[in-house]
């Protein structure tokens, strides 16, 4: 058996190094061209959501035109283009979609207990996930500046 598990592995890990990366890069930057396009073509379960988020903008452009930068982002990371400016976009991204818990936490939370999430809250908190794949992505770019000339990299500290 362990001699089995040992030819699985031989196999499957090194496959696995080789294309979980890209497909995590490729599976964001699909779920951002779609929700980027559902809002582009006026089809998004969310335009209210974001209408009512970012209040003080006129939903009626604002909307296509976070649905138009979605699908950059998407097509940024689909295609691994200046990932550095892409990341930043998509941070940006995520951190305007928290702005729900800030402007409208009666629609986030259950009687006001951020423990007890509404569907809206939910589909924010998902976006950690999102968030920390993109992390991941980000730790693939290639330094450049000094660590970039010595080939070395700092250790993260924790």
């Amino acid at each position: 058996m362990r001699s089995l598990i040992t030819r699985i592995d031989s196999v499957l890990i090194p496959w696995l190094r080789r294309w979980s990366l890209p497909v995590l890069r490729v599976s964001l930057g699909v779920v951002f061209v779609w929700f980027g396009a559902l809002k582009v073509f006026g089809v998004t379960p969310v335009f209210d959501l974001v209408a009512s988020t970012v209040y003080w903008v006129d939903p009626g452009w604002f909307v296509p035109a976070l649905g138009v930068a979605e699908i950059a982002i998407g097509i940024g990371l689909m295609g691994g283009w200046l990932l550095r400016w892409v990341l930043l976009a998509f941070v940006l991204q995520m951190a305007g979609t928290a702005l729900v818990f800030v402007t409208l936490p009666e629609v986030a939370f259950q009687d006001g207990n951020p423990l007890r999430l509404t569907v809206e809250g939910e589909f924010v908190v998902k976006n950690l996930v999102l968030l920390g794949a993109g992390l991941v992505v980000g730790a693939t770019i290639e330094p450049k500046g000094p660590e970039a000339a010595t080939g070395k990299r700092q250790a993260p500290v924790m």
